[in-house]
């Protein structure tokens, strides 16, 4: 905060200056359309506690025997386009740090803050000079200064009006006349760190007045008694900036209003030479080094010269290869394999794998993904994931993969195979027809089958958002009457093997896509409008030998509504049917079924049913089902924040069912969103007499 005589503040109104600062705010976070800049970052890591645990944390490297202190210099290329798109080229690094490993991506995203955005930090801090931001903050004017050109600045605090992480503290210095901000700086938490971050802007009427010139962090990291404080001190030296006009403030139409590849350059000429040596970064040094700073060098060089003398190389490799294998066990790894492609790890023991809620018990999953991009920017994609359920002890598994021989057509191939849910035959299904109010299970000799399932499809783009899909959806179930939970009554109505193998059609329709192309391949990122799927498949008795004959159509509708201020809603709407009734089969619908392996919404526990019984997905022929989640900073837990502070999200669940012997089955719950977990409670009823009540809660430390 500036530090020269002020001026008397009494005439002026704290309320008024914030409204002409809201006022501008949209305008200013989009007057810049592109500037490319050099950015030089110094870090400062001090480990002042540490345990095992800390390898947990994503990107934190692992500390040097008894060595608390560490140093990280990089520079490099940082090229902006609107309206958020930013690509930062590391040019030259070096330092103290195990590998050079430094600033997390949780710090990076300090320096890529638009101080007039209505969110900090991607969506996660709701900003003080957005539109409705007086409902959250109080403003103080706590001075009135004289600046350059002759502008009043004012230093205005913001205090939260409650205790929240998506709320933030601090000042800013405003100028009078065009209400543009000179400083910036605020208190905020994010994850597990939380951080005071200093901004200084350019001066009214520069080229760079609405851009940072120079960033001060301080963070400090506090994970499961680990203590990590890191200071970051940045410079913005900019080489071109184009600022909008003011008759682009309306952007023309473009031929296809949809493309949106000028927005999303990524590619640089040069970006894989990196010099790491301490004497050549000099030229990059945008700071001086203080004498703290040159003492950390001078005694790193001294301890690495002592170490090559005392350490034979059998124990070094030795010490390197279970250091590897602990990185592995514990930590999200990434092979790069030179011209066979990039795998990526989830962490083998993280028990933030783990998921649990009443119905199913505790859950285990594991994911892998490995992807390589070949010529013509075509691209291969395996991505196996694995479970556990220590209830059912049950073992899940699946491997979805696919390959885009035509990527800017978006043309490829999809296979999925897994082992899905035990599943009973169609058999029963006239017995659970003269049921009168909802089925008693037990009493029914349920034989459970296991499943192989395969989906081999072709997919095609044909035109922007319109997919067709076609190929083969093949299953082959055997019964499982030996391998089944005692608890459920087994008999020996049925047995053997039974396969279908149904030609398969899929139409999905998204109006209004967006996308870029990266070079060849074209990327799909949002629309404003729903999501349609239409789903046919048919199987023949002995093609491929296939046992039997089934016919399954679904339609699913799914749409993400953004809303003002961080609020969300999703939706989700879909029917289906087996049509064919005439020859065993078993009812396994694609868009209504028991995900063992779930990959959901904003959480794993939105659009989808949380209570109901697993064996009632497979009790009709048809159904009819509505999902809705309302996801927003604030809903009941305002008053309550001095004790749920660390709550992100708050949760409305609404879902809806109709079938045979549910009409309706419904489920509301309400739930929370955390930096470690989320977590849902829901109340359920059966055709309006039945209540039963559940819960669910799933681990997202670091998934977020």
């Amino acid at each position: 905060m500036r530090d020269v005589p002020s001026l008397d503040i009494t005439p002026y109104c704290v309320d008024s200056i914030m409204n002409n600062v809201s006022f501008y705010a949209p305008f200013y976070e989009t007057a810049i359309s592109e500037y490319d800049a050099d950015l030089y970052v110094k870090t400062k890591i001090d480990v002042v506690r540490k345990n095992l645990l800390l390898r947990y944390l994503p990107a934190m490297f692992r500390p040097r025997g008894n060595v608390r202190k560490y140093i990280l210099e990089t520079y490099s290329d940082l090229h902006y386009t609107a309206p958020d798109i930013y690509d930062q080229r590391v040019k030259a690094i070096t330092g103290t740090t195990p590998r050079l490993k430094g600033a997390s991506a949780n710090i990076l995203r300090y320096f890529n803050i638009n101080v007039y955005s209505p969110a900090l930090l991607k969506e996660k801090l709701i900003s003080p000079i957005s539109k409705d931001a007086k409902k959250y903050y109080k403003y103080k004017l706590e001075r009135v200064d004289r600046g350059v050109g002759g502008h009043l600045e004012f230093t205005i605090r913001f205090i939260p009006k409650s205790k929240s992480y998506q709320l933030v503290r601090g000042y800013l210095i405003v100028s009078d006349k065009v209400w543009s901000i000179r400083e910036f700086e605020f208190f905020g938490r994010s994850e597990y760190l939380s951080a005071t971050c200093y901004i200084r802007l350019g001066e009214v009427g520069n080229s760079d007045e609405f851009l940072p010139l120079d960033y001060h962090i301080d963070a400090t990291l506090r994970f499961m008694w680990n203590k990590v404080v890191g200071t970051y001190d940045a410079v913005m030296k900019y080489d071109d900036i184009e600022i909008k006009k003011t008759k682009d403030i309306i952007p023309p139409q473009k031929k296809n209003k949809y493309d949106l590849t000028q927005s999303y350059t990524f590619q640089f000429k040069d970006t894989t030479k990196v010099e790491k040596k301490e004497d050549d970064f000099s030229e990059y040094r945008m700071l001086p080094l203080t004498k703290d700073e040159e003492v950390l060098y001078d005694e790193f060089e001294a301890d690495k010269d002592t170490t090559m003398k005392v350490v034979d190389t059998k124990k070094k490799k030795s010490a390197a290869f279970w250091g590897e294998v602990g990185d592995f066990l514990i930590s999200d790894y990434t092979l790069d394999l030179y011209d066979v492609g990039t795998v990526k790890f989830s962490p083998l023991l993280n028990p933030f794998l783990l998921s649990y809620s009443g119905s199913d018990g505790f859950t285990y999953k594991h994911k892998i993904k490995y992807s390589r991009v070949f010529s013509n920017d075509r691209l291969l994609r395996v991505r196996p994931t694995i479970g556990y359920n220590f209830k059912r002890k049950e073992f899940y598994w699946k491997a979805y993969s696919d390959f885009m021989y035509w990527p800017k057509k978006r043309v490829g191939f999809q296979l999925n195979v897994g082992n899905g849910n035990r599943i009973y035959s169609s058999e029963v299904l006239e017995d659970l027809k003269n049921e009168t109010d909802t089925i008693q299970f037990e009493k029914y000799e349920l034989n459970y089958f296991k499943n192989l399932y395969v989906d081999f499809m072709n997919t095609w783009e044909v035109v922007n958002g319109f997919n067709i899909d076609f190929g083969l959806s093949a299953n082959k179930r055997t019964s499982a009457a030996k391998g089944v939970l005692d608890s459920i009554n087994l008999g020996e109505k049925f047995s053997g093997r039974y396969v279908s193998v149904a030609p398969r059609i899929r139409l999905a329709w998204t109006p209004g896509q967006y996308y870029y192309m990266n070079g060849d391949r074209k990327v799909n990122l949002y629309s404003k409008y729903p999501t349609f799927v239409l789903d046919w498949e048919r199987s023949i008795k002995g093609f491929l030998g296939a046992t039997g004959a089934h016919e399954r159509i679904e339609l699913d509708i799914q749409y993400k509504i953004p809303l003002t201020m961080m609020r969300t809603l999703y939706t989700r709407l879909g029917g289906g049917m087996f049509t064919n009734q005439e020859q065993l089969y078993f009812v396994d619908f694609v868009y209504f079924a028991k995900n063992n392996l779930p990959a959901g919404w904003n959480d794993d526990i939105g659009g989808a049913f949380q209570i109901l019984d697993r064996r009632w997905y497979n009790a009709s022929q048809w159904y009819i089902r509505g999902n809705m989640v309302y996801e927003a900073p604030f809903l009941l837990l305002p008053h309550l924040r001095k004790y749920t502070r660390s709550v992100i999200n708050e949760r409305i669940y609404v879902n809806a069912l109709v079938m045979n012997q549910l009409q309706p089955y419904i489920e509301v719950g309400y739930g929370i969103g955390t930096h470690v977990f989320d977590f849902g409670v829901f109340v359920s009823n059966s055709n309006w007499k039945n209540f039963k009540m559940g819960a669910k809660i799933t681990f997202e430390l670091f998934n977020r």
